[in-house]
């Protein structure tokens, strides 16, 4: 089975006035059709970037090289134009805050018909029929009334959801989800995390889970890969990464969730 993304040798540069500060090293990373692929670290590890950099996203002042290939192509090789072509049709992305994500003075129905308009070839019909469907699909209740509201009359959980469906609709080949359970309370990420788990049993999307969670990468992600001040410092499937860490961050990670969890343990009074 061939990788619908294959990442090689991917570097970041940042030019400055010191000259050109590396901050993505020398990066290797694939994931398959109907796979997630989670990639843990901390906060300025480089993981976000990493997309950013593959999808075309940075700006000038960065210089980016290596290859990432999608489907024969060589996105680092592609034009702003082609890139554009292939984001939110082909790849499409689920961000860290929802609310940067709509327009506060349009109604939600209205910018989801948007989206349908300008990546399909659906109807005014078909795109309210598939709108009330992603609702529904996300578990959203009164779907025709959250149609008619504001971005600022939905929590950010629903909001995160109504992004999923929409990320989703699209039938995408790589969903990538940055940090998508951040910020919202525990009740809302386990209704995040479910609706990740069953895009991934029921459709052979595949799937790159950015996050600092190592609770939530756990839930989701089949392979993990762990960076650390911008180099992928270990990899491997859960299990791997949970008692055969090679990498002292990692097991520094590792270690702070058994703590928590033995505390927690500890105030139930050993219940599990």
């Amino acid at each position: 089975m061939k990788p619908v993304l294959k990442v090689e040798h991917l570097c970041v540069e940042l030019s400055g006035k010191g000259g050109l500060r590396r901050l993505v090293k020398d990066s290797d990373f694939q994931v398959y059709p109907g796979e997630c692929l989670g990639i843990l670290g901390e906060s300025g590890s480089g993981k976000s970037m990493t997309v950013k950099a593959v999808l075309g996203l940075l700006d000038r002042q960065f210089h980016v090289s290596g290859q990432a290939w999608f489907e024969e192509k060589d996105l680092l090789q592609e034009s702003k134009e082609g890139l554009r072509g292939l984001r939110g049709k082909e790849i499409t992305m689920v961000l860290q805050n929802p609310m940067t994500c709509f327009d506060p003075l349009y109604r939600i129905g209205n910018q989801m018909a948007e989206t349908f308009a300008t990546h399909t070839d659906w109807d005014k019909n078909e795109i309210r029929r598939q709108s009330l469907e992603i609702l529904d699909r996300m578990h959203i209740r009164g779907a025709e009334e959250v149609l008619e509201k504001y971005p600022h009359q939905l929590s950010g959980g629903m909001l995160q959801r109504i992004m999923i469906g929409l990320a989703v609709a699209l039938k995408p080949k790589l969903l990538i989800a940055d940090e998508p359970t951040t910020a919202i309370d525990a009740i809302t990420q386990q209704e995040i995390l479910e609706a990740f788990l069953e895009i991934k049993n029921r459709h052979q999307t595949a799937m790159i889970f950015i996050t600092h969670d190592l609770g939530a990468i756990s839930r989701v992600a089949d392979r993990v890969v762990v960076m650390n001040q911008g180099e992928i410092v270990d990899q491997g499937d859960f299990n791997h990464i949970l008692h055969h860490a090679q990498d002292d961050y990692t097991r520094l990670l590792i270690e702070k969730r058994n703590a928590v969890m033995e505390r927690y343990q500890r105030v139930l009074g050993g219940a599990v």
